[in-house]
Order: C-alpha cells, then sequence, then structure tokens
C-alpha cells in the first residue's frame, strides 16, 4: 500500500524521517543500556560541599603583598627623591653595553667629589654607582670639566645627586639620560660661580 504524500512535502523528506526515527530508537535502546553505578545518587545527596580554596588562597597573597609593600614603604632608603626633597630622579646609564647587566668594580661608574676637577683623578671619587641605579638630583651645573663617555658622547654638564644609601657626588651629564628639568646649583653648592645661562 503506497503512502500519500502530505501537500507541499518535497522528495526525499520521507528519507529524512526515516533516518530521524531509526537514530532516535537507537538512542533511547543506548540509553536504556547504560547503567547507574550503585550508591551514586545517595553519594551525590549526602557529600558536603567542599569549599573553593582559591579565594582564600589569592586574599592570603594579596594580604602578604599589602605587608610586604607597606614594610618596603617604611624601610625604603632615604636615598630615594620623595615628593617633599623637590627631587628628581635620574637614572644612571652605561654606554658599555657588555657592562649594563654586571655589578663588578670593573662596571661601576664614579661619583665625583668636585665637578671642576679631572673626572679620573684618583682622589676624586666619592662613590660609585652602575647602570640602572636611580639616583635623587637635587640640581644641576652646565659647565663643569668635559667628560667623554665609551660611545664618544661628551658633556659639561654635572648633576649633584644623591643615592640610596646615602652617598653625594657628582655624576656626569653623559652618565645619563636625563630629560627631567633639574634647577640650577647654587654658588653655595659648588663653591664656583653660577652658570652663567641656567638650563
Amino acid at each position: 500500500m503506497r503512502s500519500e504524500k502530505a501537500p507541499g512535502s518535497r522528495p526525499g523528506d520521507e528519507a529524512d524521517d526515516h533516518v530521524a526515527a531509526l537514530l532516535r530508537t537507537r538512542l533511547r535502546a543506548a540509553d536504556e543500556a547504560i547503567e547507574m553505578p550503585a550508591g551514586l545518587w545517595e553519594s551525590v545527596r549526602t557529600a558536603t560541599p567542599r569549599p573553593r580554596q582559591w579565594p582564600r588562597l589569592a586574599l592570603a597573597s594579596a594580604l602578604v603583598t599589602v605587608v610586604l609593600l607597606g614594610g618596603w614603604w617604611f624601610v625604603r632608603p632615604s636615598g630615594d627623591p620623595s615628593p617633599s626633597d623637590g627631587g628628581v630622579t635620574v637614572t644612571v646609564h652605561n654606554a658599555e653595553r657588555a657592562c649594563r647587566e654586571l655589578r663588578t668594580l670593573e662596571c661601576a661608574l664614579r661619583l665625583a667629589k668636585d665637578p671642576y676637577e679631572e673626572y679620573a683623578a684618583e682622589d676624586n671619587r666619592a662613590g660609585r654607582v652602575w647602570h640602572g641605579d636611580r639616583l635623587a638630583a637635587v640640581c644641576v651645573i652646565t659647565r663643569g670639566t668635559l667628560v667623554e663617555d665609551e660611545a664618544g658622547v661628551t658633556s659639561t654638564r654635572w648633576y649633584l645627586v644623591r643615592t640610596q644609601k646615602g652617598v653625594t657626588g657628582w655624576l656626569p651629564g653623559v652618565r645619563t639620560r636625563n630629560s627631567a628639568h633639574v634647577t640650577t646649583c647654587s654658588p653655595d653648592r659648588t663653591g664656583q660661580p653660577s652658570n652663567p645661562t641656567p638650563e
């Protein structure tokens, strides 16, 4: 007996219906074949939910970070410029690439006692700094001793600086790439006449 086609049906609709019916039958058979492990529902019903541990760990980590930062704030070196100093921070620059990562004596740069004396003179050493050190710049002179770095950059600019350990000395302008405005030193700071043209 031939089945009548519904009005508006397309050829192949019967084949699609047959495939769908076959899939439903197989899925039902597979569902019935799955066996539930004994005691599963009781275990799920009586299990006490474990609180998630990660929120507690995150909170503990945040508290430790706050305590460490607070401790650092109170014991940070006094050489750091602070807004009350009106200080400007300058960063030490070493022209020798090989020395930028090393904190050895060979890679140390000198702070001078006097910016008007020879930079390399043995008795003109106030301290040592290294590439990347951040120093508090107190003031600047623009007509000190001419200094040339290893890359051939020259400058007569010298910064009166203070290290984080409290050492005060003069940093040649070729040992930094400062772009911030630093006030000109008064004559009482240098023992020399003030710069004729402050910058």
